[in-house]
């Protein structure tokens, strides 16, 4: 790819995240061009949507929290507290660029279908996950785990959790992973009886 080329479609990525994070509502690809100072018809030839280009800057967000999980040295239940904290940094830090990418499918119908920005969060995500399983001592549960994690882990309630409850970023892991752990059991049993 050239390097006009690729500079072009790292500014619009930047420059959306820039723009949902500021405000919110509906903005267009001509705002997003307009903020890139890139024209709307360079901007469509590299994304057919907003959508789209939320999509690549949720999946730079999510390279950023696989490439921290793959250096810890901490393992089960120390490792995903360790990884859901960095996320949980991340998705303070990038606001409300976070909020915005949506689909009428499930997070499961998207992560099986292998949605791109969805992957490189699973890949983030499978060692902790599982290794915390093991140490409970419950059985695997694959990507349902995945599944638990993203229900609580879910930017907007992040978000709620720091601006109207109050909480810090600590306590919004612990809490949160204390949910999970108990989500887990309580998933792992149902299967088991089912």
């Amino acid at each position: 790819m050239r390097s006009d080329t690729q500079r072009n479609r790292r500014e619009l990525v930047k420059a959306a995240g820039h723009l949902f994070a500021s405000r919110r509502g509906p903005i267009s690809m001509t705002e997003v061009a307009k903020q890139a100072e890139i024209s709307s018809a360079t901007a469509y030839r590299h994304f057919a949507s907003v959508e789209d280009i939320l999509a690549e800057y949720r999946f730079g967000v999510g390279e950023k929290l696989r490439d921290f999980s793959l250096k810890q040295d901490a393992s089960g239940v120390e490792l995903l507290t360790i990884v859901s904290r960095k996320w949980v940094d991340l998705v303070t830090r990038h606001g409300g660029a976070m909020l915005y990418t949506r689909s009428g499918e499930g997070y499961l119908a998207r992560l099986r279908k292998g949605a791109f920005y969805l992957t490189v969060q699973a890949d983030a995500l499978e060692r902790p996950l599982r290794e915390a399983c093991e140490e409970l001592g419950l059985p695997p549960i694959g990507d349902e785990a995945m599944f638990l994690w993203n229900i609580l882990f879910d930017p907007r309630e992040i978000l709620d959790l720091i601006n109207t409850v109050g909480l810090n970023k600590d306590q919004v892991t612990s809490r949160l992973v204390s949910a999970l752990k108990g989500a887990l059991s309580g998933w792992s049993e149902d299967r088991n009886r089912a």
